[in-house]
Order: C-alpha cells, then structure tokens, then sequence
C-alpha cells in the first residue's frame, strides 16, 4: 500500500514539475501574451477596449480557470490560471481535471457511433430493441412514433429532464434504473415524453442516460471502463475518466468547484449521470478529442471512426437540432462544431474549425461569461476565419426615443423589460440586466448576447415591439418614466 502510494506521488510531483516548467518558442509565447493581453467581446466598437484574462477573472469572481489552444491539426500550447482549490493553495497546471459536465455528451456521441460502426446498434431503430434491463413505456404522448437512437442524440426525443443537479460525496447514489424512473435515491423526476419524437428538438439530458443504458446493455460492461477501453484511450485522452466516483489515485488532481466564489459543498458533486454529464477531464486531452475529430472529418483514418461515420456524427439530425453530442455553428460561411456544459461549480467549453484550429475552456465556477472573451481573443491571434470580432459605431439616440422604448414586452411566453437609468436603457430577461447600445435609431445590440435587435412600429409610428434571432417581441405596456 506505501509503495502505490510513493508512486502515485511521484507521478504527481513530476506531472506539476513538467507543467510549471513548460517552455515555449518565442512565437508560441508571443500568441499566449496576445491571447491573455486582448480579451474581447463578439462586437467591438468605438468606446471599447481589450481586457487582460486575470483582470477579468477577478471581475468575474473566479477561482480556476484552464485553456488549451489548437492550431494546425496540434495542440500549440496548455496553461493554467488561478486556483484548483483555494484552501489547499492549489494552483491550476494544465494537468488539473475538471468536470466536463455536458461535454461529456460529446464523448459518449463517439462511443454510440462507434456500436453503429460495428453494425451492433441502428440509429433509426426503436430504442426499446436495445434496452435489456429496461424499457422506455411509451404512452399516448408519443402518439404511436418510436424513439430512436438519433432522436436521443440529437434531442429530438421530446423527452423529459433537461439536466441533472448531481448528488454530494455523503448521498446515496442511485443506479441508472432508479434515475429513469424517478425513484429515490434518484433526486430527478422519471424521464419521460413531453412531446412526440422528431417533432422538434428540446434539450434532454434524460435522453442521454436513457443511451447511457442501452451502451452498457449492449457491450454488458460498467460504461466507464467501456468508455475508457474504446474512446478515451484510443484518442489519447490518458488522464480522463468516467467513474463515479473519482479514483482515490486521482485526489491531488481534482479541481474543487466554486459557486459565486465559495466552495461547494465536498468541494464536487458526482454525477452517476455519467454519459450527460460524468467526464473529469483537461483541456489537453479534450483537444485530442477536437483533433481526432477533425482529422477524421477531412478523410483520415480515424481511430475510433470512420471519416464516414465522424460526418454522420458531426451532421444535425433535423433542421434546428445539434447533430450527434455536438452542435455545428455558422460564422459567415464558415462552419464550426462546439459544446458546452456547466455542472455544479463548473463550466467548460470547446470549439473547433473543420481546418484543424480550436480551444478548450474550463473552470472551477459558474461564470460563463469570460468564455466568449477568450474565443473570440484565440480566434483573432489565430486568424480563425468569420470569427473576428464585428466593429459596430454606437451613437446616441435623441431621449424621446428612448422613451418611447420603455416598457414591457412578450416573446415566446417570456417576459422582457426596457427600463431607463441616467440616460441609457437596460434590457432585462429573467435575472440578467443588460445595457443597450443604438447602432441607429432603431437597432440595438447587447454585448452579452449574439444577436442583432431591431424595433418595430406601426404605421402611426408607435412602437409595436423588437425582434432578434428572426422571433418578435411584443410590447404589452408601457412603464412610466420616473427619471
């Protein structure tokens, strides 16, 4: 026992030694300091300036942050910011594992790809064919269509739960059985149909576990060894895992998760969850996964999958739905596939060009906002194509305008407000406060939010309401100016 123990130490004092003293040519460093320097938003205008990445993690109140950067088919270059784990004084090396949360859909999107490869599993056929120690009971809501395989990969089920909280390291852990069907120590309600599948697409995380399942009733072994055996390993994805719990051996490497700056409860909650939301990772290895992806894609023999197989996987099952595990986003004419995933103290997030670029984020908090700074600075030093910053002029706007702006309004069944303070208006959906800024009279943007806003108004000239990303919000009221 003191001799796996010595070991274990020595392999974890090396893997920090190795990683505090990386070293990178001139210009690999001159990127990393242009990455790090010039943190941007989507939009850049005339009155915005970049940011520094520590200054805005101390804005943003977060412990740990990790990036990797692809460039060229390879990872160019691995760093780590801030802490793993406060109270320990563990510093974040490119060799701390986070929780990948949703991330983990796409890892699990291979594995199900690869029993279609085999020719083990169909993905159009009724899901019930494949699950041995359970069935799905269909009802009335289906309306008499089966769920397949594609249909829980692309969220195209119409099913229930759209995530799971995971369960503190003192909680009894529920098998996969008692998760689908709601019952205790299961904290979720049972995983059923909302609608009819192919309908539409819905986030389903219960989808997930329902594939989760029908993985290990297939290949009859515990889905993180099978995991680990047939996609993590093959890719290289060495210090990455599915157990649920965490192996003991692996403690030292564990970054804690944060919640507006404090620590969670047991320091990570555990997810049995594992296809939705199991995998701890890095970002170095998850890279390796973008990489493999990429080079698949572009017609090389992959190690798991065919090229055949990796554009079936990487190709939206319905007009509006993600593909298999994975989302595929248009920046002008250019396409990339990303994810994203946030588990309890922690979100993550990949990216990667079809042309062999890209960058993975993690952190130790529940802030996402800085990811979108960072990608689009990685993607300015990088030269990633469409996905420069856009410059928009903002330009003041006369106030009986603005006020006429002022009120409430409906999209979707949501309910939005305009509201004014000192001069400028505020956009508020649900608990977020967002600041207008006018490219015109009529059109707006925020700079949290991809999107462009446009006001619409009646023949009479009265404001009838806004719309972005193609849906109209209604105006309903009018709310009087105290200013």
């Amino acid at each position: 026992m003191s001799v796996s123990f010595f070991v274990i130490s020595a392999v974890f004092q090396a893997s920090c030694l190795q990683a505090q003293t990386t070293t990178y040519s001139p210009e690999v460093e001159k990127h990393i300091q242009q990455v790090e320097n010039n943190l941007t938003r989507w939009v850049q205008t005339q009155n915005t300036s970049n940011w520094k990445i520590k200054d805005r993690m101390a804005h943003y109140n977060m412990q740990g942050l990790s990036i990797a950067v692809i460039n060229d088919y390879r990872i160019e270059w691995a760093k780590g910011y801030g802490w793993a784990d406060s109270s320990e004084h563990r510093l974040v090396t490119p060799q701390t594992l986070f929780q990948a949360a949703s991330l983990s859909k796409s890892l699990h999107g291979v594995a199900v790809l690869k029993l279609v490869q085999e020719k083990k599993l169909d993905l159009n056929t009724d899901i019930n064919q494949y699950l041995l120690s359970w069935q799905f009971p269909y009802d009335s809501i289906a309306k008499n269509k089966i769920i397949t395989t594609a249909n829980l990969l692309s969220h195209t089920a119409g099913l229930s739960i759209d995530g799971f909280p995971g369960y503190s390291r003192c909680d009894s852990l529920p098998s996969i059985t008692q998760i689908l069907d709601g019952k205790k120590p299961a904290n979720t309600s049972a995983v059923r149909s909302k609608f009819e599948p192919g309908l539409k697409s819905a986030y389903s995380g219960g989808g997930y576990v329902i594939s989760q399942l029908m993985v290990t009733d297939i290949v009859q072994e515990p889905y993180d060894e099978y995991m680990w055996k047939n996609v993590l390993k093959p890719m290289g994805m060495t210090n990455s895992f599915f157990t649920q719990p965490p192996p003991e051996s692996k403690n030292q490497l564990l970054a804690t998760g944060y919640i507006e700056g404090k620590e969670v409860k047991g320091k990570y909650y555990l997810y049995p969850e594992q296809a939705a939301a199991g995998l701890w990772s890095t970002p170095s290895d998850l890279c390796k996964y973008v990489i493999e992806t990429q080079r698949s894609f572009n017609g090389e023999t992959g190690k798991i999958l065919s090229p055949e197989m990796t554009k079936l996987r990487l190709t939206p099952f319905m007009e509006g739905s993600p593909a298999y595990g994975v989302y595929i986003i248009e920046m002008g004419n250019t396409r990339y596939f990303t994810n994203d995933g946030g588990n309890e103290g922690f979100v993550c997030q990949y990216i990667g060009s079809f042309d062999g670029k890209g960058v993975v984020i993690m952190a130790n908090s529940d802030s996402w906002d800085i990811f979108q700074e960072i990608v689009y600075s990685v993607a300015s030093v990088y030269n990633w194509k469409d996905y420069a910053p856009i410059k928009k002029n903002v330009i003041s706007v006369p106030e009986m305008v603005l006020n006429s702006y002022i009120g409430s309004y409906t999209r979707k069944g949501q309910q939005l407000t305009i509201t004014e303070s000192n001069g400028n208006l505020f956009l508020h959906f649900r608990d977020k406060v967002w600041e207008m800024h006018f490219t015109s009279d009529t059109d707006f943007f925020v700079f949290e939010v991809k999107a462009d806003f446009k006001f619409l108004s009646n023949s009479q000239g009265a404001i009838t309401g806004f719309v972005f990303n193609g849906v109209e919000a209604i105006k309903t009221e009018i709310i009087k100016n105290e200013q």
